[in-house]
């Protein structure tokens, strides 16, 4: 059963570096700041929650609880960081506008007579 869960183990971890990695690529290739944050937000997450899975099957117990504890606060604040991100690059004028499907926030601001600087 060890070597079972140590395989287990492996492929998370092997799979979350993976997933880490592509967040970075994406970080790294993606024109604008909305679309980095999906690669920071979404890969990123995943791959530090599928790691921190794999610890914990390869760690005793008691000693994953901190693990569980961290993908918690990873589940908690990447959301509400990457909203706040999103929302300084759209005031700021850095989102690319012709890519959006939707632009709520713009509407918005337009409503309550806010001014934002034109992006790209």
């Amino acid at each position: 059963m060890s070597g079972f869960l140590d395989a287990v183990s492996a492929v998370l971890l092997l799979g979350g570096s993976v997933f880490c990695v592509l967040a970075a690529v994406g970080l790294l290739r993606f024109p604008d700041p909305v679309c980095r944050l999906h690669a920071a937000a979404k890969a990123q997450t995943l791959g530090v929650l599928l790691v921190l899975v794999g610890a914990a099957f390869h760690l005793p117990g008691p000693y994953s609880v901190p693990l569980v504890l961290v993908a918690l606060f990873q589940m908690l604040t990447v959301p509400v960081t990457s909203q706040i991100v999103g929302r300084t690059a759209f005031r700021t004028g850095r989102v690319h506008r012709a890519g959006l499907v939707l632009d709520d926030l713009g509407n918005r601001l337009r409503r309550e007579g806010r001014t934002r600087r034109e992006g790209r």
